[in-house]
């Protein structure tokens, strides 16, 4: 018996003796398969224990449950140090140099066209106006026939319009949107600005594009005047061009206010004194606005006799120019980054 004790501890030591000579984990697995398993030598040592009888059988028994723990201890020891050895190597090789100097990423530009949509919008937000937005492509009722602009209406000619079909064409202005704005309202109060894209065939040059942005305002209650259209531009330009700019309303003619006006702000430049960029006036002309025209009102399910409303219309790019001094309104649109890198929000 004293020699299968004997034969056990031999196994043991190889085993060990093995699993301590490699140094790599595909290794470890390959001596773990030949002295863990149960087709290992020590593990076919447990047929012999059927040749020993009482204290002995008891002995032997010990021996190889000592054995293989020792084995499997031996094992996880060394799966442990090869383990670490690799996160070792791994972090040695991974590792950061904290006092190099850092990577400095540029700062992307912001094009001044959305700048100013979004300055804009905060400023009548703030002021209790909603947001609506509308499709592009529209149709010819809701572009024109329900801004008071009938069929052969000479208004038409002054938008000459990109037409998809007969009946649908790029907007030509962000009315449509206020149209089904007061659909939607089913006669009640209505507080709303309208941003977007408008399209109208023309000739691109310095001052024109066939694609521009613009804010439409729209308000809609009892009682509402042209002082309460006045004292909103007033108090939305100052913001935008600061405190002191002088604002001045004059007579002009759109077919869906009545009244109607153009509204101008003091030269940036001279302050009103005059020079070459407000042509000599002092003033520059910035937005159109009036009062809504009561067929409008009535188009709309609006009660005129009852409900009365203003609107305006602000050319972003427009705003943006003047704001930036900017002097060609195709640039918004050419993607030059040496142009966009100059505009970052604040």
């Amino acid at each position: 018996m004293n020699e299968y004790i004997q034969k056990v501890n031999e196994l043991k030591e190889q085993s060990n003796n093995e699993i301590n000579a490699v140094n790599d984990a595909a290794s470890l697995r390959s001596v773990q398969e030949k002295h863990l398993s149960k087709k290992s030598p020590l593990s076919g040592m447990m047929s012999l224990i059927k040749e020993l009888t009482g204290d002995e059988r008891i002995a032997f028994g010990q021996s190889m449950n000592d054995a293989r723990k020792a084995v499997s201890e031996c094992f996880a020891s060394k799966e442990k140090a090869i383990n670490d050895e690799i996160i070792k190597n791994k972090l040695e090789k991974e590792k950061i140099d904290i006092t190099l100097p850092s990577v400095s990423y540029k700062m992307g530009g912001i094009n001044p066209f959305y700048l100013i949509q979004d300055e804009m919008i905060d400023i009548f937000t703030s002021m209790g106006y909603q947001v609506v937005e509308g499709p592009d492509v529209e149709s010819d009722y809701f572009n024109f026939e329900r801004m008071n602009i009938p069929a052969n209406h000479p208004a038409r000619e002054m938008q000459d319009s990109f037409y998809i079909t007969n009946s649908v064409l790029l907007r030509t202005h962000t009315s449509p949107a206020q149209a089904h704005a007061m659909d939607a309202a089913k006669g009640q109060p209505l507080k709303i600005i309208c941003p977007g894209k408008c399209y109208r065939r023309d000739d691109d040059d310095a001052t024109h594009s066939h694609q521009f942005g613009q804010i439409e305002g729209l308000v809609i209650d009892k009682g509402i005047n042209l002082g309460n259209l006045k004292a909103t531009l007033e108090l939305f330009l100052r913001k935008m061009f600061g405190e002191k700019r002088e604002v001045r309303f004059r007579s002009s003619y759109f077919p869906f206010t009545e009244p109607s006006v153009e509204v101008d702000i003091s030269c940036m430049e001279c302050h009103g004194k005059g020079c070459p960029i407000c042509k000599g006036t002092g003033y520059i002309e910035i937005l159109g606005a009036g009062m809504v025209h009561p067929h409008v009102l009535e188009m709309s399910g609006y009660d005129p006799k009852e409900y009365n409303g203003f609107a305006f219309g602000i050319g972003i790019e427009r705003v943006a120019m003047l704001r930036y001094g900017i002097d060609d309104i195709r640039k918004f649109y050419q993607g030059d980054v040496r142009f966009i890198e100059q505009f970052t929000r604040k």
